[in-house]
């Protein structure tokens, strides 16, 4: 775990890169598909081997056991559904940001976006308020290593997606995107769109497969 890149550093090289990128204007590879694009898609098949690897992991360790999980641990559905609900939620609004953008209509974009930065932003309070009220943590047996580790990580990587979220707002603000040139926001979402799939995997694995 200490080899991986930190997701919120992910947040900061999306900004450096797509910047770079977007004052030189749009370079599309053969086919259409901007090059910023396409490193985000890159990065995503990585992120989503990594938590296939978790999600291996977890399975074979609950293979191992006739009460799973272990006596004694229980979890928070009802706030989990919850976040859940965030999420998924907030996956439909940044996709509202990006037909706004694709439109050219920017200040319509900022709002959208700025809504989806606050899901975001409640889903990590919930999903802190939870850790501190569980009644287990990761040194409670396999499983508390396994619940920190594949929710620690999602939470993580929801981290680096708001902080992108934060840079684009910024960004935006400053007269940056058009409807012609907006290739961090498309990756921004496609990142933020695999994040939201990822939290619901998880809810479908830790909190409904008992």
């Amino acid at each position: 775990m200490t080899g991986r890149a930190e997701p919120v550093e992910t947040g900061l090289a999306l900004r450096g890169a797509a910047t770079a990128r977007e004052r030189a204007g749009a370079h599309p590879i053969a086919g259409g598909t901007d090059t910023t694009v396409l490193g985000v898609y890159l990065f995503i098949a990585s992120e989503a081997m990594f938590f296939a690897g978790l999600f291996a992991a977890y399975f074979t360790a609950r293979t191992k056991y006739s009460t799973w999980p272990p006596g004694g641990i229980h979890l928070d559905l009802p706030l989990a559904a919850v976040l859940t609900a965030l999420l998924v939620s907030s996956s439909f609004t940044m996709h509202g940001a990006v037909r706004a953008i694709r439109a050219g209509d920017r200040q319509r974009m900022i709002r959208w976006l700025t809504v989806t930065l606050v899901l975001g932003t409640l889903f990590l309070a919930g999903q802190a308020y939870d850790y501190a009220t569980l009644g287990f943590g990761f040194t409670s047996g396999v499983y508390g290593a396994a619940f920190f580790t594949m929710t620690g990580f999602h939470g993580a990587h929801v981290l680096g997606g708001v902080i992108a979220m934060s840079v684009m707002l910024g960004r935006a603000g400053a007269g940056q995107f058009t409807a012609k040139h907006h290739a961090a926001i498309e990756g921004v979402s496609a990142y933020w769109h695999f994040v939201d799939l990822i939290w619901v995997l998880l809810f479908s694995t830790l909190y409904l497969l008992r």
